[in-house]
């Protein structure tokens, strides 16, 4: 399946990345620009089984093109073969791909490289950096961390979207999206020292926009002296 899919679609498949066919059972507008779609999985997660943050790459044909995304699994149900998927919504092949999807509508998808490490030890505290792309990613971290406390920074226009968020557990803050993300940035940063200051065993999760990304977890790990094991930093998307 990976024929037509450039070099990428090559890559995964000498990864041993495995390639399924979603099927569209339904979809909800949650907000103006944030869509979730319902899928059965064609088998994929009786194949590969479910953790925590699972993701996986859809294929879009852009203009005769191969355009992959990858997306963080919701609701994922192994007994009944079904997920759900959460589209911020923009301009681009994916959203418009998410804003037309009906039931009976299919969708090619390979899983690879999407594993978890859970934290060893277990986090005291756990801060979490993303905006609503990686919001999906952030609840199933939450869920998966149980009763640990955490602090959540969301970057942009996360009103009305489904953050699983526990009150007196998760102290979320909300930070406009600004100078590129600078704003999140200096936000963080400028409030990080003391959050964790008394932690043993802090954890630090970071998805944004991949040049945010980069500057706080190299600010955690550099600056703060956090060990890269405790710091798990992803770039969702790029800034152009």
């Amino acid at each position: 399946m990976a024929q037509g899919r450039g070099w990428e679609g090559a890559v995964l498949k000498l990864l041993r990345a495995k390639d399924f066919t979603f099927t569209v059972t339904g979809a909800e507008d949650v907000t103006a620009g944030y869509r979730r779609v319902h899928f059965t999985d064609g088998g994929m997660l009786a194949a590969t089984g479910v953790h925590p943050t699972m993701w996986v790459r859809l294929w879009f044909d852009n203009a005769g093109k191969p355009h992959q995304r990858a997306y963080t699994l919701v609701a994922p149900d192994a007994a009944a073969d079904t997920f759900s998927l959460e589209f911020a919504l923009h301009e681009g092949r994916a959203s418009d791909w998410a804003r037309s999807a009906r039931p009976g509508d299919t969708i090619e998808a390979t899983v690879q490289g999407t594993g978890f490490d859970r934290p060893d030890p277990e986090p005291s505290h756990v801060v979490a950096v993303g905006d609503p792309a990686s919001l999906p990613a952030i609840n199933s971290l939450l869920g998966s961390l149980g009763t640990t406390p955490a602090t959540i920074w969301l970057e942009g226009d996360t009103d009305g979207l489904p953050l699983r968020a526990e009150p007196g557990l998760h102290d979320v803050r909300r930070v406009p999206r600004g100078d590129a993300g600078a704003l999140l940035v200096t936000e963080v940063t400028s409030r990080l020292p003391d959050l964790l200051k008394d932690e043993t065993d802090p954890y630090v999760w970071i998805a944004c926009d991949t040049a945010t990304t980069r500057a706080l977890a190299a600010y955690a790990r550099k600056e703060l002296g956090l060990p890269r094991q405790r710091v798990h930093a992803l770039g969702y998307w790029r800034a152009t």
